[in-house]
């Protein structure tokens, strides 16, 4: 596993025409529909060798995985945000499962850091490398409500093109409750988190949690780390992480990945922010149908959500 960062090859992604790309299907690796390339290293990821002292960041997508990176990162380095512009977010926070053409991989970026690592990732705890259990890693898990995670992931479908083509809404809606979508059921995903989070070294936070009273949620994220910084540090870390400020700083708001890969013009990766733009994709069909489905997927666990 001891591989180096691949190199990239002369004609990149970001010199490559938009017409070239085309969207890959998703393909089932484990039980788990992934995107395709993510797929080609699966074999990497399932042998991936945590360390102690690496902190894993672990989300459903589109449920504040990039916010908290931010945040843990501005912890680590005492609130000193030119630290934190020493390269961008997923540079300082290597993705575990990423891997496209003509691109290092997760498990190559990570392979190559210092220890100790912030690490991203998507996995449901059942296909977690092994490893991060060995090494006793610190686990931070952040949970969003349904409803906004199904349409801040439609956009992001729609402007990320390594994922296939959302379709309409009301396809995407249906292939959301099916867990037919990259990373498959957010019900198994959430509560199986969930069930473990006292078991194991894990601080599990709500995304609503984070924008209703975001200093309390840093501060409960510092604790987890054993962290005692003052309330100036606090306070700049909270203005440095709120909406406005990731979404101005390119170093978190992934300008910097090509267009061929990310579409800003279709939609940003930092789009809303907010607990309840639900409102506005829904119809009251729509919500009546994806209640039930939340009713059931719920049934089983003290689990619960704000919308």
């Amino acid at each position: 596993m001891g591989t180096e960062p691949r190199k990239l090859c002369p004609v990149s992604w970001a010199h490559r025409p938009a017409n070239m790309m085309n969207r890959p299907p998703l393909k089932v690796v484990s039980g788990m529909p992934i995107l395709g390339p993510f797929a080609e290293n699966w074999a990497n990821v399932q042998r991936f060798q945590a360390r102690e002292g690496d902190l894993l960041i672990d989300t459903y997508p589109k449920s504040g995985t990039t916010w908290i990176s931010e945040i843990v990162d501005l912890i680590l380095h005492n609130g000193d945000n030119k630290k934190t512009q020493r390269g961008a977010i997923y540079e300082r926070v290597p993705f575990l499962e990423y891997a496209v053409p003509e691109m290092p991989t997760g498990t190559e970026s990570l392979n190559a850091m210092e220890s100790p690592r912030l690490i991203k990732s998507h996995l449901p705890v059942h296909l977690m490398p092994n490893s991060f259990w060995e090494k006793n890693c610190k686990v931070i898990y952040v949970a969003r409500n349904p409803k906004d995670v199904l349409v801040s992931y439609y956009h992001f479908h729609r402007m990320a093109i390594v994922h296939p083509d959302p379709g309409t809404f009301e396809e995407y809606l249906q292939k959301f409750i099916e867990g037919k979508i990259s990373y498959g059921s957010w019900g198994d995903h959430v509560k199986d988190w969930w069930k473990i989070r006292q078991q194991r070294n894990i601080l599990y936070l709500f995304y609503e949690d984070m924008l209703e009273d975001p200093k309390c949620e840093i501060r409960k994220v510092m604790k987890f780390l054993g962290t005692d910084l003052s309330e100036d540090v606090l306070e700049k870390i909270h203005q440095s992480t709120t909406f406005k400020a990731m979404k101005e700083n390119h170093m978190a708001n992934y300008r910097t990945i090509p267009s061929t890969v990310m579409d800003h013009t279709i939609s940003p990766f930092m789009r809303k922010g907010t607990c309840g733009d639900w409102k506005r994709h829904f119809t009251v069909a729509q919500n009546q149908l994806f209640d039930e489905y939340y009713e059931r997927e719920m049934a089983d666990t003290d689990l619960t959500f704000h919308f």
